[in-house]
């Protein structure tokens, strides 16, 4: 079976550092056909004019603080069958589009969406979740190496995160894309809501993964402490507007303050905000809140690309190379994965020491995944806190625990 042709949306604003670490993974994606689209402001297109991509990534100008726009003009310039969106802060697996869009063989999926990884690079932010009619996520079980399709019940969805996740192109237009409304947050919550309400099914993919890093914004700083709170509050008043009875938003909105007055609690209990910083942005929250725009009737749908693809072609040859060795060999090791990669390969470096220290995964350019970690430390954040075993066994098991998200062919360096 042919696989389908898959536009990435990417939208960057002011961020053209992380833009370029994402395009970096997403020029080594092992996948026949896709091309690469990013919504941005001047800094994106000079850093994309630096990366040397120029004319091979379809820039779509766009410098305005509304992520539900921006996607919006990504998805009318896609030319492939199937969209997929990831945020400029996140880092794709090799095997990405490979998992995420073979969900799309199966002819009633018409959306899905991946596993996210967190900045340590293993633990999880987010699998499989559901979101109930006030805008409230909750987890689901389902298999962690297969592709599950999911029908909830009425007025609930299958939750997609905006920065994992893929819809068919067609179904996006005939649904009028992201709502403006959503400048921020719940965006793609919403558009799951409408997906779930016309009747279409989701797919959730948790070999499709990427690795999120939530970088600086106008709305939290790079540490991650809350710098304003109006989206969030004016974006969760629109949600129930659109999907909630009016009858439960009381209880909504007290679950909501308490949520967030908990979270800057804690960031200033770390250091990372003082008290006057916690009321103001609670006040922002209550401004949102307040001045919230309704949304509209039913979105218009949008006009979609004549057929124009720009095809990207992959810097991935498809076979990887593992280089593994003492934490004292880490500067060598990255410098031969540099060199590796600059050839298209693949590259794992794995650099233990001898200790019980938490492991940990960061994307490197030019292109190649460094693990680094204490040959008796965990790295899943679910086992023991001391591993043991030899060097040898430890590898295998790295090794073992990214192959299907990774690689699909190996040779080892040691």
């Amino acid at each position: 079976m042919t696989a389908p042709s898959v536009s990435i949306v990417v939208v960057s604003r002011h961020r053209p550092k992380a833009l370029q670490y994402c395009l970096t993974s997403l020029s080594r994606l092992v996948y026949p056909a896709y091309e690469i689209i990013a919504v941005t402001d001047p800094s994106g297109e000079v850093a994309i004019h630096d990366m040397g991509l120029t004319g091979k990534v379809r820039v779509v100008p766009f410098d305005i603080a509304n992520i539900s726009q921006a996607r919006n003009a990504g998805i009318e310039a896609a030319g492939g069958d199937i969209v997929a969106f990831i945020d400029d802060d996140a880092v794709a697996e090799p095997l990405w589009l490979h998992h995420l869009a073979g969900a799309f063989a199966d002819p009633e999926v018409a959306a899905a969406g991946g596993f996210v990884r967190g900045r340590n690079g293993i633990s999880f932010q987010w699998k499989a979740r559901g979101v109930d009619c006030t805008g409230a996520a909750f987890p689901i079980a389902v298999e962690e190496e297969r592709s599950t399709v999911l029908t909830p019940p009425p007025g609930q969805a299958v939750k997609t995160e905006g920065t994992n996740m893929a819809l068919r192109r067609e179904v996006l237009l005939r649904l009028g894309g992201f709502d403006p409304v959503y400048r921020f947050y719940l965006d793609e919550t919403d558009l799951n809501m409408r997906l779930a309400r016309a009747g279409h099914k989701t797919a959730i993919v948790p070999l499709a993964q990427v690795h999120h890093a939530y970088a600086a914004s106008d709305r939290r700083r790079q540490d991650r402490a809350v710098r304003d709170l109006f989206d969030v509050g004016a974006s969760s008043m629109a949600f129930l507007r659109r999907h909630c009875p009016e009858a439960m938003w009381p209880q909504r909105l007290e679950a909501l303050r308490q949520e967030q007055r908990a979270r800057l609690l804690a960031q200033m209990r770390d250091g990372l905000l003082e008290p006057g910083g916690v009321r103001q942005a609670l006040r922002r929250l209550e401004q949102g809140l307040a001045e919230a725009d309704a949304p509209a009737g039913p979105l218009e749908p949008l006009q979609g690309n004549t057929g124009d693809f720009l095809r990207f072609d992959s810097r991935a040859t498809g076979e990887h190379v593992e280089l593994a060795g003492r934490i004292w060999r880490k500067r060598e090791l990255c410098r031969q994965a540099a060199q590796l990669a600059e050839q298209g390969k693949t590259v794992s470096v794995f650099a233990f020491s001898p200790t019980a220290l938490f492991h940990s995964v960061r994307y490197r350019k030019p292109g190649f995944w460094l693990q680094r970690g204490g040959l008796f430390g965990r790295s899943e954040r679910h086992q023991n806190l001391f591993q043991i075993g030899l060097f040898a066994a430890r590898l295998r098991a790295e090794t073992a625990r990214v192959a299907k998200i990774r690689w699909i062919c190996s040779k080892s360096g040691r």
